[in-house]
């Protein structure tokens, strides 16, 4: 970030002697901030920390860099899981923590249902009115007996889906998104080629057998992922009791949640249970500790309540949650021209917390200013940013985030009396 000066009329039309040591006061300023930049460039090891926060910034003066050691402490093991097919990953970057035959096409049972509250919140507004067409009575496999005619809300109809898993309430949703089964399926076959998956296919919103319907364990966990980012979802897949409409009648109809894991991990979020004799026991997890989201993905698993706890623990050993700089950490100077102070104290005026692999590369800070700036200077004004990286390999940095620094207090700007010679300029045009 750098600010090109714009000198003006007043600084031209002053005296020689003025100019001449204005000149020279911006070259020595010039000289200064250049020698800081190559600091901040080349300094490379100011302190070390093993937990927690940065060293303060006090202590590296204007380079702006600092490292971390790697954390001592060591991952939980993870040998295996007893699913034909499994995966771990970090929601956030989709980098994969744990995979086993992770690729291999299986069926999916009820977990296809992730998809199918997808394209519902990304096709109409939850709280549309819906019509229980006749289509969704009587479908086969887990249901809340809907009738036809009745009314609710989509809302309703995806907490059905998603806790009861009720079929009934797939068929209702596609044939209200999309007027039948073939199209709503057409509908998650083109998400899904959106999401960039080439192992998953859709025939059905429910998850019944079929065997052009099937997914793989990876692909499966990025369909997740594109679902945790819509919060009512996040809601819904988290919420382990609630009453909705029954037949608009007095009753209500109470729905539980399947996910044992909401009731016994700490920080567990959702997602679907499901199973078929041909496709086994199915399950997506995701659990969020310290703002770190893992989603681990199993299916045909025979213990995968235990597998998940295993997987979701190993997730989380492999992170730790640094304060890579504090509020008010970074306080500078910075020179100010034609002002009346020489200079102002920038700082940042919010936190930087991140969850980073514990096995990780060197973390640096690199300070962002510009060499000077004119008055005036507004109190909060954004003058510049810390940015934070982590080595990857060789030269290759890898951004981690930044905060911006704010101006701590107004910088009113000098006025000058024009001189006889300068009023007689400015009368002529000159």
């Amino acid at each position: 970030m750098s600010n090109k000066p714009c000198f003006g009329r007043a600084f031209i039309k002053r005296s020689p002697v003025h100019a001449l040591c204005f000149f020279m006061a911006i070259a020595i300023l010039f000289q200064m901030t250049v020698f800081f930049s190559c600091i901040e460039i080349s300094a490379l090891t100011h302190g070390t920390g093993t937990s927690g926060t940065i060293p303060p910034f006090s202590h590296i003066s204007a380079s702006g860099s600092v490292w971390y050691n790697q954390s001592p402490s060591l991952p939980v093991a993870l040998k295996g899981t007893s699913a034909q097919s499994a995966i771990l990953i970090n929601a956030d970057t989709g980098e994969v923590l744990f995979r086993q035959n992770e690729s291999a096409r299986l069926p999916m049972a009820s977990t296809t249902k992730i998809m199918t509250a997808l394209i519902a919140v990304e096709s109409l507004p939850v709280d549309t009115r819906v019509s229980v067409p006749p289509q969704a009575v009587g479908v086969e496999g887990s249901s809340i007996y809907l009738t036809e005619g009745e009314v609710l809300t989509l809302e309703d109809l995806l907490y059905a889906l998603m806790l009861e898993s009720a079929n009934d309430a797939a068929v209702a949703i596609a044939m209200t998104v999309s007027g039948s089964i073939d199209d709503f399926a057409e509908r998650m076959n083109r998400k899904a080629a959106e999401l960039g998956l080439i192992n998953t296919h859709f025939v059905n919103p429910h998850g019944l057998d079929d065997p052009a319907h099937y997914t793989t364990a990876h692909e499966l966990a990025i369909i997740t992922q594109a679902a945790l980012k819509h919060d009512v979802l996040k809601t819904i897949m988290s919420t382990v009791r609630k009453t909705i409409p029954h037949n608009g009648e007095a009753g209500i109809r109470l729905l539980l949640n399947h996910n044992k894991l909401l009731r016994s991990y700490g920080g567990a979020m959702g997602v679907k249970t499901g199973f078929t004799k041909k496709s086994g026991r199915c399950l997506v997890s995701a659990a969020c500790r310290e703002g770190l989201t893992l989603i681990a993905v199993t299916l045909n698993a025979p213990n995968d309540w235990k597998d998940h706890t295993s997987m979701l623990d190993y997730g989380f050993s492999l992170y730790e949650t640094i304060e890579l700089c504090p509020v008010s950490a970074y306080e500078a100077p910075l020179w100010v021209v034609g002002g009346t102070s020489e200079y102002v104290m920038v700082k940042n005026t919010e936190s930087l917390n991140l969850s980073l692999p514990k096995n990780r590369g060197t973390i640096r800070c690199y300070v962002e200013l510009p060499r000077f700036i004119f008055a005036p200077v507004a109190q909060g004004q954004e003058l510049g940013r810390l940015v934070f990286y982590e080595e990857i390999q060789g030269d290759e940095m890898k951004l981690l985030g930044e905060l911006s620094l704010y101006a701590q207090y107004r910088i009113e700007a000098i006025e000058y009396s024009k001189s006889l010679l300068e009023k007689i300029s400015d009368l002529l045009g000159f």
